[in-house]
């Protein structure tokens, strides 16, 4: 498929400073990646992420997040950052106000038998029917369970939009926090999608992929982090997840894929386009226009 430039639409994104003064002593332990939190002079959290070297993860955050706000997707807020000379994004806490996160794994550890809740990479045990089984055992009552669930078959949406291949057990949970009443429960925002949109490729293997039509290839190809069966050594992708989950949990999904109404190719353009030069290359935003447009594409035509 032959690419060019997209057109910017509107003004590009704000980037953060982060003041040397605002950083904790503490960094974040869970993940693979060097981040660490700061508190900023209004009071709120939030999460500053280096990208690994020669990656676009930390644009992919911010066009995932914006890709989530125009789904309607409950996510957590990020902004481009930067951080003395290093450039990354920033996630807003949303376990505040006494909300805590409990993890997946600590959910599944709990209602699977023999869960294994160490491993966040390739565990096969991390399937979408034990997902729910945790979800089950988590909420009491089945009305909130299926709430929950609809919330995370959004987010698996999501990350078959954005070709996301890392919701592993440690990349979804639940908020807890006490009231005068009791304890009570949400599933938290999506959050964590740096592993997206192509941010690992160099230009010249997406120059290659977008000029001989291949993005259908790189997209099916792609493995998650969230597996159909136990058996089986390797994930499906994101896309291959939603269309196998729809089929068996249609009233779970339905909603989920009604979301795609609010998709216009245009928006796409206009939320990669504000990311501002010298973030991510041309080929680089054209990339992930095209990854996006195939995906929604499939998912509409396998709704319909």
């Amino acid at each position: 498929m032959p690419f060019g430039p997209v057109v910017v639409a509107g003004m590009v994104y704000p980037v953060v400073e982060v003041r040397p003064e605002w950083r904790p002593a503490h960094s974040e332990p869970m993940g693979s990646k060097t981040k660490f939190w700061f508190r900023r002079p209004d009071g709120r959290d939030w999460l500053f992420k280096y990208p690994r070297p020669s990656t676009g993860e930390h644009w992919a955050e911010k066009i995932a997040a914006e890709v989530a706000s125009l789904l309607g997707i409950s996510h957590a807020k990020v902004e481009l950052a930067r951080f003395r000379n290093d450039r990354g994004s920033v996630a807003e806490s949303f376990a505040r106000g006494g909300r805590a996160l409990h993890h997946g794994n600590e959910m599944l550890e709990a209602s699977v038998r023999g869960y294994d809740p160490g491993g966040s990479f390739r565990q096969s045990g991390h399937t979408l029917e034990n997902v729910w089984k945790a979800v089950d055992g988590a909420f009491v009552k089945p009305e909130a369970a299926q709430r929950a669930k609809r919330a995370l078959a959004e987010y698996a949406l999501l990350d078959a939009v954005i070709g996301n291949t890392d919701r592993h057990h440690e990349n979804w949970g639940v908020l807890r926090w006490r009231t005068g009443a009791g304890w009570r429960q949400m599933i938290a925002p999506s959050f964590d999608h740096a592993s997206s949109l192509g941010r690992e490729l160099q230009d010249a293997r997406r120059e290659r992929i977008l000029t001989e039509d291949r993005i259908d290839v790189y997209a099916e190809r792609a493995r998650g982090a969230i597996h159909w069966s136990e058996n089986e050594a390797r994930a499906p992708s994101p896309l291959e997840l939603v269309r196998r989950a729809a089929r068996r949990h249609p009233s779970l999904f339905k909603a989920a894929l009604a979301r795609l109404d609010a998709f216009r190719d245009d928006s796409i353009h206009a939320i990669v386009g504000r990311v501002p030069d010298g973030w991510i290359s041309p080929v680089a935003r054209s990339f992930a226009v095209a990854l996006v447009l195939y995906n929604v594409k499939r998912l509409r035509e396998f709704a319909r």
